[in-house]
Protein backbone atom coordinates (compact mmCIF):
# COMPACT_ATOMS: atom_id res chain seq x y z
CA UNK A 1 0.00 0.00 0.00
CA UNK A 2 1.03 3.15 -0.96
CA UNK A 3 0.45 6.65 0.42
CA UNK A 4 -2.61 8.73 -0.31
CA UNK A 5 0.11 11.24 -2.15
CA UNK A 6 1.63 8.28 -4.22
CA UNK A 7 -1.40 7.09 -4.74
CA UNK A 8 -3.25 10.22 -6.29
CA UNK A 9 -0.10 10.41 -8.87
CA UNK A 10 -0.43 7.06 -9.04
CA UNK A 11 -4.38 7.54 -10.08
CA UNK A 12 -2.99 11.22 -11.95
CA UNK A 13 -0.97 9.56 -13.95
CA UNK A 14 -3.23 6.68 -15.14
CA UNK A 15 -5.62 9.07 -16.53
CA UNK A 16 -2.85 10.18 -19.17
CA UNK A 17 -3.13 8.25 -22.54
CA UNK A 18 -1.28 5.01 -22.92
CA UNK A 19 -0.85 4.36 -19.31
CA UNK A 20 -2.92 2.49 -17.49
CA UNK A 21 -2.82 1.80 -13.95
CA UNK A 22 0.04 -1.24 -14.27
CA UNK A 23 2.01 1.09 -16.34
CA UNK A 24 1.32 4.40 -14.15
CA UNK A 25 2.35 2.29 -11.09
CA UNK A 26 5.60 1.37 -12.57
CA UNK A 27 6.37 4.75 -13.95
CA UNK A 28 5.64 6.60 -9.71
CA UNK A 29 8.23 3.95 -8.93
CA UNK A 30 10.68 4.57 -11.46
CA UNK A 31 10.02 8.27 -10.60
CA UNK A 32 10.38 7.37 -6.67
CA UNK A 33 13.31 5.14 -7.28
CA UNK A 34 15.21 7.97 -9.50
CA UNK A 35 13.97 11.21 -7.40
CA UNK A 36 16.75 13.55 -7.99
CA UNK A 37 17.37 12.35 -11.56
CA UNK A 38 13.80 11.70 -12.41
CA UNK A 39 11.28 13.14 -10.23
CA UNK A 40 12.88 16.65 -10.18
CA UNK A 41 13.62 17.39 -13.17
CA UNK A 42 9.92 16.08 -14.10
CA UNK A 43 8.46 18.10 -12.19
CA UNK A 44 10.18 21.24 -12.71
CA UNK A 45 9.60 21.05 -16.71
CA UNK A 46 5.77 20.52 -15.31
CA UNK A 47 5.72 23.99 -13.74
CA UNK A 48 7.54 25.66 -16.35
CA UNK A 49 5.05 25.18 -18.82
CA UNK A 50 2.19 25.01 -16.13
CA UNK A 51 3.36 28.63 -16.07
CA UNK A 52 3.52 29.51 -19.73
CA UNK A 53 1.21 27.52 -21.71
CA UNK A 54 -1.28 29.42 -24.18
CA UNK A 55 -2.62 28.39 -26.80
CA UNK A 56 -1.69 30.54 -29.90
CA UNK A 57 -3.66 33.05 -31.17
CA UNK A 58 -2.90 32.41 -34.52
CA UNK A 59 -2.74 28.73 -35.38
CA UNK A 60 -4.62 27.18 -32.07
CA UNK A 61 -0.98 25.23 -31.44
CA UNK A 62 -0.10 25.04 -27.70
CA UNK A 63 3.33 26.58 -26.73
CA UNK A 64 4.53 28.65 -24.45
CA UNK A 65 5.29 31.66 -26.79
CA UNK A 66 2.10 33.73 -28.23
CA UNK A 67 2.46 33.46 -31.41
CA UNK A 68 4.01 30.02 -31.13
CA UNK A 69 7.15 28.58 -32.54
CA UNK A 70 5.69 27.84 -35.68
CA UNK A 71 4.12 30.80 -36.69
CA UNK A 72 6.90 32.74 -35.32
CA UNK A 73 9.08 31.32 -37.38
CA UNK A 74 10.57 33.04 -40.65
CA UNK A 75 11.47 30.11 -42.58
CA UNK A 76 7.68 28.71 -42.91
CA UNK A 77 6.49 29.67 -46.18
CA UNK A 78 3.25 31.31 -45.65
CA UNK A 79 1.59 30.42 -48.54
CA UNK A 80 0.75 26.51 -47.85
CA UNK A 81 -1.60 26.48 -44.40
CA UNK A 82 -2.25 23.15 -43.33
CA UNK A 83 -5.28 22.37 -41.58
CA UNK A 84 -5.28 19.88 -39.32
CA UNK A 85 -8.35 19.28 -36.37
CA UNK A 86 -6.11 18.82 -33.00
CA UNK A 87 -2.58 20.41 -31.93
CA UNK A 88 -1.79 16.35 -32.10
CA UNK A 89 -2.03 15.99 -35.57
CA UNK A 90 0.16 19.08 -36.01
CA UNK A 91 2.97 17.52 -33.75
CA UNK A 92 2.84 14.85 -35.86
CA UNK A 93 3.17 16.45 -38.98
CA UNK A 94 5.78 18.36 -37.55
CA UNK A 95 7.74 15.46 -36.68
CA UNK A 96 8.26 13.71 -40.30
CA UNK A 97 9.79 17.78 -41.20
CA UNK A 98 7.71 17.58 -44.41
CA UNK A 99 5.92 20.84 -44.70
CA UNK A 100 7.39 23.97 -44.66
CA UNK A 101 4.07 26.13 -44.35
CA UNK A 102 1.81 27.14 -41.35
CA UNK A 103 -0.64 25.32 -39.86
CA UNK A 104 -4.25 25.80 -38.19
CA UNK A 105 -5.93 23.87 -36.02
CA UNK A 106 -9.66 23.60 -35.97
CA UNK A 107 -9.74 21.94 -32.46
CA UNK A 108 -11.64 19.03 -33.40
CA UNK A 109 -13.73 18.03 -36.15
CA UNK A 110 -17.71 18.15 -37.32
CA UNK A 111 -19.65 15.12 -35.73
CA UNK A 112 -23.55 15.39 -35.95
CA UNK A 113 -23.58 12.43 -33.61
CA UNK A 114 -21.30 14.36 -30.69
CA UNK A 115 -23.23 17.68 -31.48
CA UNK A 116 -19.89 19.40 -33.05
CA UNK A 117 -21.35 22.09 -35.09
CA UNK A 118 -19.38 24.56 -37.80
CA UNK A 119 -19.37 27.18 -34.90
CA UNK A 120 -17.95 24.74 -32.23
CA UNK A 121 -14.47 24.86 -34.43
CA UNK A 122 -12.09 27.27 -35.50
CA UNK A 123 -12.84 27.54 -39.48
CA UNK A 124 -14.15 31.48 -39.13
CA UNK A 125 -10.81 31.85 -37.99
CA UNK A 126 -9.31 29.85 -41.03
CA UNK A 127 -11.49 32.04 -43.14
CA UNK A 128 -10.69 35.16 -42.20
CA UNK A 129 -6.94 33.76 -42.23
CA UNK A 130 -7.41 33.01 -45.96
CA UNK A 131 -9.59 36.21 -46.73
CA UNK A 132 -6.35 38.30 -45.67
CA UNK A 133 -4.51 37.03 -48.81
CA UNK A 134 -0.85 35.67 -48.92
CA UNK A 135 -2.51 31.75 -49.06
CA UNK A 136 -2.10 29.85 -51.78
CA UNK A 137 -2.76 26.19 -50.93
CA UNK A 138 -4.84 25.08 -48.23
CA UNK A 139 -4.17 21.39 -47.30
CA UNK A 140 -6.71 19.89 -45.57
CA UNK A 141 -5.31 17.00 -44.06
CA UNK A 142 -8.02 15.19 -41.77
CA UNK A 143 -8.18 12.14 -40.12
CA UNK A 144 -9.43 9.38 -43.02
CA UNK A 145 -12.91 8.63 -41.05
CA UNK A 146 -16.49 9.70 -41.65
CA UNK A 147 -15.97 12.90 -39.84
CA UNK A 148 -12.54 14.23 -40.86
CA UNK A 149 -14.03 13.88 -44.30
CA UNK A 150 -17.31 15.41 -43.61
CA UNK A 151 -15.31 18.33 -42.31
CA UNK A 152 -12.95 18.59 -45.37
CA UNK A 153 -15.77 18.07 -47.68
CA UNK A 154 -17.23 21.03 -45.34
CA UNK A 155 -14.27 23.28 -45.38
CA UNK A 156 -13.73 22.71 -48.99
CA UNK A 157 -17.06 24.41 -49.53
CA UNK A 158 -16.71 27.15 -47.82
CA UNK A 159 -13.14 28.30 -48.98
CA UNK A 160 -13.95 27.66 -52.56
CA UNK A 161 -14.69 31.17 -53.42
CA UNK A 162 -11.31 32.48 -52.61
CA UNK A 163 -8.79 31.87 -55.33
CA UNK A 164 -6.45 29.08 -53.29
CA UNK A 165 -5.53 25.82 -54.30
CA UNK A 166 -7.39 23.15 -52.43
CA UNK A 167 -5.87 20.00 -52.00
CA UNK A 168 -5.72 16.79 -49.01
CA UNK A 169 -3.72 14.32 -48.01
CA UNK A 170 -3.87 10.83 -49.88
CA UNK A 171 -5.13 7.63 -48.53
CA UNK A 172 -4.65 4.31 -49.01
CA UNK A 173 -1.91 1.58 -48.75
CA UNK A 174 0.82 2.28 -45.69
CA UNK A 175 4.40 2.21 -46.80
CA UNK A 176 4.72 -1.50 -46.08
CA UNK A 177 1.68 -2.42 -45.93
CA UNK A 178 0.53 -6.28 -47.13
CA UNK A 179 -2.97 -5.99 -49.11
CA UNK A 180 -3.91 -9.45 -47.25
CA UNK A 181 -4.09 -7.19 -44.09
CA UNK A 182 -5.86 -4.21 -45.21
CA UNK A 183 -9.47 -3.35 -44.32
CA UNK A 184 -11.53 -3.15 -47.44
CA UNK A 185 -12.08 0.88 -46.78
CA UNK A 186 -8.45 1.43 -46.82
CA UNK A 187 -8.08 -1.11 -50.65
CA UNK A 188 -11.16 1.17 -51.78
CA UNK A 189 -9.56 3.79 -51.38
CA UNK A 190 -5.91 3.09 -52.51
CA UNK A 191 -8.17 1.83 -55.38
CA UNK A 192 -10.05 5.50 -56.00
CA UNK A 193 -6.91 7.12 -55.59
CA UNK A 194 -4.91 4.72 -58.12
CA UNK A 195 -1.91 6.75 -60.26
CA UNK A 196 -0.24 6.07 -63.54
CA UNK A 197 3.12 4.56 -62.79
CA UNK A 198 5.73 6.97 -63.04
Amino acid sequence: MASPEIEALTNALARLPGLGPRSARRAVLHLLKKREAALSPLLDALAAVEERLETCRTCGNVDTTNPCSVCADPRRDARSLCVVEEVADLWALERSRLFPGKFHVLGGRLSALEGIRPEDLAIDSLVRRIEQGGVDEVVLAMNATLEGQTTAHYLAERIERFPVRVTQLAHGLPVGGELDYLDEGTLAQALRARRPVA
